[in-house]
């Protein structure tokens, strides 16, 4: 008998992702500083993140496949001499939402997904990075402004919901697992549990 699967988080939108393997789990919230660290790069940042919040509900679920997810967007800015990468958060409000919009008109951004497998019987753990790439459209404040009022993404890295209306502000969509994008990349999560000997088939 596999051990039962627990994910570490208050997302409903991972959440939701989850349920469609239909697999049962349970849900707990894990409580870690999510700061970032001085100089610390994105890649590493979301990985630790995800490992943190799997190891942080080890000793109340001590016999589980802990399953720990964190996701930030990266802004590529090129200027003439340096290129420079931005962390893109949950904008939280309106005028910041704007803001993070119109700096994303017309370039790429990049999410990164945080993904760790953590069997809490054995200290077992697997992580891996999942990147996928958006590639946005030129917008105007209007057509920004239009989007916000009618989605209201507040609670979103980058400002979009990609499952919903944030589809119209693309260009193109560069990656193996779109529901990376909404925060939890059920493509590499079957490859983890896979190797944690759960059989998702």
């Amino acid at each position: 008998m596999s051990l039962p699967l627990l994910l570490a988080s208050s997302s409903t939108y991972r959440k939701q992702l989850l349920e469609k393997l239909q697999l049962p789990f349970e849900c707990s919230s894990p409580e870690i500083d999510e700061s970032i660290r001085l100089n610390e790069d994105p890649s590493d940042y979301v990985e630790r993140l995800a490992i943190e919040k799997a190891k942080a509900l080890s000793d109340a679920f001590p016999n589980h496949i802990i399953i720990g997810s964190d996701q930030c967007a990266v802004l590529e800015i090129d200027n003439k001499d340096t290129r420079k990468q931005q962390i893109l958060g949950k904008p939280n409000t309106i005028e910041n939402a704007v803001k993070q919009l119109s700096d994303c008109s017309g370039k790429k951004v990049t999410f990164l997904t945080g993904l760790c497998c953590f069997n809490s019987q054995t200290g077992k753990a697997l992580s891996i990075v999942e990147p996928f790439t958006v590639h946005f459209r030129e917008l105007t404040e209007v057509q920004i402004r239009r989007y916000i009022q009618q989605e209201m993404p507040l609670d979103c890295a980058g400002s979009f919901k990609s499952e919903g209306l944030g589809i119209r502000l693309f260009s193109a969509l560069e990656g193996r697992d779109p529901n990376s994008l909404i925060g939890l990349p059920l493509i590499a999560l079957v490859d983890l549990l896979e190797q944690m000997d759960i059989d998702v088939l």
